[in-house]
């Protein structure tokens, strides 16, 4: 897939994919050798029926991949963007036993951007339930978890801490690999199923979680608010002006629109010499904010090799590519300040590789006597995310030890009539995982509620089959609605 060149696309934050041509996807499509095992298929946390979409993209029928893709996802164009198919989908495909895997993923974008550029809807017919569900939180979990409430009839209302929906999506994850607009387009589409989103609404600050399902009246809850609170190393120094979370620096950026200040308002004061603390996604996504906010000099500092790094393999070359520095095997042990306790270098500590830990990979341990210090007037930590303690601290949700919303296997809390899922429950995960579990919790309300599940009837051997009586299936039976 053709990209904006590197020295170009490291001065704006215009997406760096350019998608593919109809001509290149059918290309790529007419790669799929229709596996009769489908793989791919249990390889997506959201079970896309992945053979069925390509084919139809090997006919032509564009519209027709869009309805298959659609039937379990409703955010093409953002899963197709974000989503680690690498690892997923992509990691179990046959073709990639010899070549390299279908590009199921950058087919999924394709598809989903011609739904957008062409207006495509997929709104069917719904008969209004009486149910009334609250969705707490619109990252991917809450979103998938409405859809799905949405059209089974249900009276879905989204609470949204800030002002605007979409969670880790538009907070967390810069224009250059998911522009705001597409985020836009695909929320309107869950309007079109009947949502309501209530922006600017910080649940268990207005109101309690007991309350929705009491005074408020909602017949079920979704809790999907994920893990968005900043974790720091703890080590001293952190308390200089010029050190901050990578939360903080991309929801600036992203949400409030700090890079394009002073069109937006949003303050944001960057260094000449920064370093981001740790290699996932989010470190990525820091450091070339950073250089496209006007940054000199850019630089990784994480205690593991490149391999190693939990960052996409493309996010890591993209970040090569545009300049930034990499240190590896390297980890901080004080930030250093100035006479006006501003941020002006790190000392860092070299680290080697022992035995493999809990991960499976190979532990840090600090190598004797090699200590240094670079000139650093920012440092960005990106080590990881924490749950927000304000739920656990408003009401009687049994919690775990890192403070995570305690589930069964259904995904229920401790509080009957209410659900979480996403990072809340696991912690830091991915988009389509956060995504699966919405549509999980989705699948045990609708049972909690006695509404009829199609996924169950049409898809009967994604939960067994209870058989058939009079040659209906089981689960067709009683679901006639009685009015008075």
């Amino acid at each position: 897939m053709q990209e904006q060149d590197p020295q170009v696309r490291a001065t704006n934050f215009a997406e760096v994919a350019c998608g593919y041509t109809l001509e290149e996807a059918m290309r790529e499509a007419e790669r799929c050798l229709f596996c009769p095992d489908e793989p791919c298929i249990p390889g997506c946390p959201v079970e896309i029926d992945i053979p069925e979409f390509i084919l139809k993209i090997t006919e032509k029928s564009l519209h027709g991949a869009y309805e298959t893709i659609t039937d379990t996802n409703l955010l093409p164009a953002i899963c197709g963007r974000v989503c680690p198919q690498e690892s997923q989908c992509e990691g179990v495909c046959v073709v990639g036993d010899t070549l390299e895997p279908v590009a199921i993923g950058r087919l999924e974008r394709f598809i989903g951007d011609m739904a957008i550029a062409e207006g495509w809807e997929s709104v069917p017919y719904i008969e209004p339930s009486g149910f009334r569900v609250a969705i707490v939180g619109s990252g991917p979990a809450g979103i998938a978890c409405a859809a799905e409430m949405a059209k089974c009839g249900c009276d879905v209302t989204v609470y949204e801490a800030f002002h605007e929906p979409g969670g880790v999506l538009k907070y967390g994850i810069p224009d250059f690999r998911l522009p705001n607009e597409v985020i836009d387009a695909e929320i309107e589409k869950l309007r079109q199923l009947g949502v309501t989103f209530e922006p600017n609404t910080l649940v268990g600050r207005l109101f309690t979680v007991e309350e929705l399902v009491t005074e408020m009246g909602y017949h079920a809850v979704f809790i999907g608010t994920g893990a968005g609170a900043p974790s720091f190393m703890g080590i001293p120094g952190e308390s200089l002006a010029g050190v901050l979370s990578a939360n903080e620096l991309l929801t600036r950026c992203n949400l409030m629109r700090a890079r394009d200040f002073p069109e937006y308002d949003t303050p944001l004061q960057m260094g000449t010499r920064v370093a981001v603390v740790g290699a996932g996604n989010t470190a990525m996504d820091a450091m070339r904010v950073c250089l496209r906010l006007g940054a000199g000099t850019v630089c990784c500092v994480y205690r593991r090799m490149r391999n190693e790094a939990p960052a996409r393999a493309e996010e890591v070359q993209h970040a090569e590519e545009e300049g930034i520095e990499f240190h590896w095997l390297t980890t901080p042990v004080e930030i250093l300040g100035d006479e006006d306790n501003d941020v002006r270098a790190i000392r860092c500590q070299r680290m080697e590789l022992g035995e493999p830990d809990e991960s499976g990979r190979g532990r840090p341990v600090p190598v004797p006597g090699s200590e240094f210090e670079m000139d650093i007037d920012m440092v960005v930590y990106a080590i990881g995310t924490k749950a927000n303690p304000i739920l656990g601290q408003t009401s009687s949700l049994r919690l775990d030890e890192r403070g995570y919303i305690v589930t069964d296997e259904s995904l229920a809390t401790s509080i009957a009539g209410v659900w979480a899922g996403g990072d809340i429950v696991t912690g830091a995960a991915t988009v389509i995982e956060a995504m699966g579990a919405g549509r999980r919790v989705a699948s045990e309300m609708k049972a909690y509620l006695g509404l009829r599940d199609t996924d169950v009837v049409y898809h009967p051997e994604r939960r067994g089959s209870a058989g058939k009586r009079f040659g209906i299936d089981v689960d067709e039976h009683d679901y006639v609605r009685v009015t008075a």
